[in-house]
């Protein structure tokens, strides 16, 4: 696995990432310090196939955030945090804000102001970093040509190549998605085909532990 033994593992995002974590610091072995979403199932598999490991997984999403609420943050829920690794999922918001609010919005939330902004985050944290893990935003639509879908992945496409100039463990959420929705209705997923019900986390931490090299036959014995 590419994270290392003894890492403080943070996630940052909105609220896919979010999803009730404890504050003001997302951090806990029980009731909803870690949130009822992806971040929790990671967590619980790390533990069960890693518990030599002992990895400390720290939630720090906020539901409604842009890449833009990121910047006035960073400094408190990631650099003072100090993390080992770092995993960002942000822009399904600044896709949703975009589509329903257009006027007066594209400055802010444009994919080139997307991607700066990222670039820029990614750059104040990266020399302290072991490892980065950069997570696309997705909608849970088939259809390529709905202008959501079509948005959501331009948006996706700025992650993947921060991955790529950054070299960054790369989390296709969307190609996930797209998989599991060839035999599973949207709906099925998410009632506002964003917000994802607990089937919606599993596919996400799926992504997440095989893009990391995780181990489902590891044994410490």
């Amino acid at each position: 696995m590419k994270i290392q033994p003894n890492s403080l593992l943070l996630f940052i995002g909105d609220s896919i990432t979010d999803c009730g974590r404890k504050r003001p610091v997302g951090e806990g072995a029980f009731g909803q310090a870690l949130g009822n979403g992806y971040v929790s199932l990671v967590n619980a598999a790390l533990s069960a196939a890693y518990p030599d490991y002992a990895t400390r997984v720290v939630n720090m999403g906020i539901s409604g955030e842009t890449s833009r609420d990121l910047e006035s943050r960073w400094k408190s829920d990631v650099l003072d945090l100090q993390p080992d690794w770092l995993s960002v999922k942000i822009g399904a918001n600044d896709v949703w804000q975009q589509i329903s609010w257009p006027q007066g919005r594209e400055n802010n939330l444009s994919v080139e102001a997307y991607a700066d902004t990222l670039d820029d985050l990614i750059q104040q944290v990266l020399p302290s970093l072991q490892g980065l893990i950069l997570m696309t935003p997705y909608f849970l639509e088939p259809d390529l040509q709905d202008p959501m879908r079509a948005l959501m992945d331009q948006y996706g496409a700025v992650v993947g190549e921060l991955a790529v100039k950054h070299k960054a463990v790369f989390v296709d959420t969307q190609a996930a998605f797209d998989t599991a929705l060839q035999w599973i209705e949207p709906l099925r997923l998410a009632e506002d085909r964003v917000h994802v019900n607990l089937s919606g986390h599993m596919i996400i931490a799926r992504a997440f532990l095989q893009a990391i090299g995780y181990d489902w036959e590891r044994s410490q014995s």
